[in-house]
């Protein structure tokens, strides 16, 4: 690729890395830098995001950044008369649209990135000549909303099938045109690859990686003041609904057998914005919800036990994998382990239902030994499979057409 710039736009500023989406997107802008210019294009979600705008600036060419006031109602209402996904409409902007065609117009941009599904409304079809358009879909979004759907009554049941449905078409759509489609993991991209039928599209797997550095059992943080009975920790956003059921679901129904072990035995749900039923769940004994901390690490170094007792995951779970680069034992889901190359019985444990979940555990904490050699193995895992700087390596060929 001749000598150019890089447009990133993305559903979320990625600062700080701080949640899933953000932090792959963060990498990813570092890495973009190393390839030419960027400029960002991103919604803030409230104010405490719009504070971060600054941080970025300092690395980007240029910048938009703009609130997102669009409430899922309106969204969803704007979806039906406009025959869009709700997603996507919940991520119209006028302005944005704008900016991205002044940048177009009046900068040498040669690769348009784009980062999640509802940002591929604002690439244009007319681009310039030679520049290239990269889609990080980064999860199969459609799919989440049809296993909502498949499970539901009512008119959520409806409009999480429709939702699927309609999504599924414009993720079809976006992959048509898009030079490379990327998704989180390779069962993620063969998944698609399944439903979507494109036979033309060049659908690929960019995976996750994790901060090796910044999550090491050896890192510069503050312990917490640890139960002397086991602790089981669940980290995670709280207001995300796979995270609620899975925390709702170990709560109630795999915690109160290992509590009938060990009496004192804490489980904690680490993470900000916690939903009105996740804080409910701090009634159980047992159950302490944190909210917000200021660095997840001491749960982690603390824990006795990582679970991640997803029912519904896409792609690679960073909760995961940070947990095992701080060399702790994870109890996962089928669905939180599947994007991760790890070894069953070997770097975590795979689980499969409530009554599976509380048994792992109690071995664990049964086996101190055992537990330590699952850390261990674990870390060294993601030490050979998941540095930030190995996963992301394919995209500099992708951007630059290679």
């Amino acid at each position: 690729m001749a000598a150019g710039e890089i447009l990133f736009l993305v559903h979320r500023i990625p600062f700080p890395p701080d949640r899933g989406d953000k932090i792959r997107s963060h990498h990813i802008l570092h890495k973009l830098r190393g390839i030419g210019p960027v400029h960002v294009g991103c919604f803030a979600d409230d104010a405490r995001d719009m504070g971060f705008a600054d941080e970025m600036a300092a690395l980007t060419a240029s910048q938009c950044v703009l609130m997102r006031d669009r409430s899922r109602a309106v969204a969803g209402v704007n979806g039906l008369l406009r025959r869009q996904p709700m997603l996507v409409a919940m991520y119209e902007s006028a302005a944005m649209h704008q900016w991205v065609r002044q940048v177009l117009r009046d900068r040498p941009i040669r690769a348009i990135v784009g980062y999640s599904v509802q940002m591929a409304h604002f690439v244009p079809r007319d681009l310039p000549e030679g520049a290239r358009f990269i889609m990080d879909f980064v999860d199969f979004d459609s799919a989440k909303y049809a296993a909502y759907g498949a499970g539901q009554g009512g008119v959520m049941g409806w409009v999480n099938r429709r939702e699927g449905r309609v999504l599924l078409d414009f993720e079809r759509a976006t992959a048509r045109r898009a030079d490379v489609s990327l998704f989180v993991s390779e069962a993620e991209a063969a998944m698609f690859a399944q439903a979507a039928r494109v036979p033309q599209a060049d659908i690929r797997a960019l995976d996750n990686g994790v901060d090796l550095e910044f999550f090491s059992p050896g890192g510069d943080f503050a312990a917490i003041d640890k139960p002397g009975a086991p602790l089981i920790v669940f980290t995670g956003q709280m207001d995300y609904r796979p995270n609620i059921e899975a925390v709702t679901s170990f709560a109630r129904e795999a915690f109160p057998a290992i509590r009938a072990v060990h009496r004192q035995a804490t489980f904690a749900i680490v993470g900000r914005g916690p939903a009105s039923e996740v804080t409910a769940l701090g009634a159980l004994p047992g159950v302490v919800v944190t909210g917000a901390v200021p660095d997840v690490r001491g749960w982690l170094a603390a824990a006795d036990v990582v679970v991640a007792p997803l029912r519904i995951a896409r792609g690679i779970q960073n909760k995961v994998l940070e947990a095992m680069a701080m060399g702790r034992p994870v109890v996962a889901s089928p669905q939180a382990a599947e994007g991760i190359d790890a070894g069953d019985g070997e770097h975590l444990i795979i689980a499969y239902g409530p009554e599976d979940e509380a048994q792992a555990c109690l071995r664990l904490i049964a086996e101190p030994d055992r537990a330590a050699a699952f850390g261990a193995a674990a870390r060294a895992r993601v030490e050979a499979r998941y540095a930030w700087d190995a996963t992301l390596a394919p995209l500099r060929d992708m951007v630059t057409g290679a």
